[in-house]
């Protein structure tokens, strides 16, 4: 009698549960697609007596395996400079998206429940003493908890309203004596809703497990107080931080371009270049869109010998002393231009975030099932299973 389908906790880590699925759902070292073979040697069984429960177990052991030894993915947040201060300071803002680390509260973290699709996490100054803060990826984005939520276009009185419902359902309890922020100090308004301000490119890149794991407790177990330094302790020197522990002994302060002073595009910069000799992290670049009608259009990042150079601060520099002047140009010819963003990046909203976030409902799309209910995923197995079993008849002779 053929033995059942035993779903058993294995302390042995992801390889060994591969292979006990392995054989238990019948693979071979042939076959190019453990979850379509899977399901479809469930859907098989589906005849037999008590077949639903089994399918059912089945089903959740697959994307269980999926979901916990299938590499995550990470992606630094290189987003745009809007508004007065970013005519001023043209550098833009820089955060990490985590889709394997998730909130607890929004200065500790854990690892993601099956349902979550991870957080972002980012150094700011004016939020009472706290160096980094991690907010769920939707509404970091966009103020609300559910992506059909998010409105085609907005107003100054729609992004307030989204934001301070978010802040007393979510954020209350911790940012209750937060100012909202303004133009010289920064609050709990731009944790959120930052899809309203400005453009954002997402320079996505896989991660191991392990390496979501010891962020975690490596943040969990430092003390979380500000030592904001715009010059020399800012945004990007955290997020460069972060890249560390992903990337060990890379991703070091340099000196050129910009004097030493870590800039959003120059970390995005050394991301790519990285990449060109690890097309394993499987680099990929995304548009997320500014949402129209709360500001006007962000504009383009850039370095700061870039922006003294081109923005023409260069010409009272020149006046005062001309070998600083003629340094800078120097800096700038040599290693501050470049270009990160290829031509029409793929572009994710609000609805369709899969390409960064690798939703479960992505995976089951890739192996052909329906996500319209219980009864049209059994019934798509089932189909699936009698189409393989008739195409592995013979072939009547003539």
């Amino acid at each position: 009698m053929r033995r059942p389908l035993l779903i058993r906790p294995i302390k042995t880590g992801c390889p060994t549960l591969a292979a006990s699925l392995f054989l238990r759902l019948g693979w071979d070292s042939n076959s190019h697609n453990f979850l379509s073979r899977s399901i479809r040697a469930l859907a098989r069984s589906a005849t037999r007596p008590a077949a639903g429960n089994r399918l059912a177990v089945g089903v959740v052991a697959i994307l269980s395996f999926a979901a916990q030894c299938a590499g995550g993915q990470a992606a630094l947040l290189l987003e745009q400079p809007y508004g007065v201060f970013g005519t001023l300071n043209p550098t833009g803002h820089a955060a990490v998206y985590l889709e394997r680390v998730c909130a607890e509260s929004p200065v500790h973290l854990r690892l993601c429940r099956p349902e979550e699709v991870g957080a972002v996490i980012s150094r700011y100054k004016g939020l009472d003493g706290y160096d980094w803060v991690a907010i769920p990826l939707i509404p970091y984005l966009y103020s609300v908890d559910d992506p059909e939520q998010v409105p085609g276009q907005v107003d100054q009185a729609t992004v307030n309203r989204l934001r301070e419902h978010y802040k007393e359902a979510r954020l209350n309890d911790w940012a209750r004596d937060l100012p909202k922020g303004n133009f010289f100090y920064g609050g709990w308004s731009e944790l959120v809703g930052t899809a309203y301000d400005r453009r954002t490119y997402a320079f996505r890149f896989d991660t191991k497990r392990e390496q979501d794991e010891k962020l975690i407790a490596r943040f969990n177990a430092l003390p979380n107080h500000s030592h904001f330094n715009l010059l020399f302790n800012n945004c990007a020197d955290f997020d460069r931080l972060i890249l560390k522990e992903y990337f060990p002994g890379k991703f070091n302060r340099t000196i050129f371009p910009d004097a030493g002073i870590t800039t959003p595009k120059r970390l995005a910069y050394g991301l790519v270049q990285y990449a060109k000799k690890h097309p394993e992290m499987q680099l990929t670049v995304l548009e997320i869109p500014q949402v129209p009608g709360y500001r006007h259009v962000s504009r383009a990042d850039r370095g700061v010998t870039e922006s003294i150079i081109t923005d023409g601060y260069v010409i009272p520099i020149v006046i005062l002393n001309p070998y600083v002047a003629g340094g800078l140009l120097t800096d700038y010819l040599v290693r501050g231009r470049y270009h990160l963003i290829p031509k029409d990046p793929p572009t994710v909203d609000a609805e369709h975030l899969e390409a960064l976030t690798g939703q479960p409902d992505a995976l089951v799309h890739a192996v052909g099932l329906p996500v319209s209910g219980e009864a049209a995923v059994t019934g798509h197995l089932t189909r699936t299973a009698a189409t393989a079993d008739n195409s592995q008849q013979p072939v009547p002779q003539k």
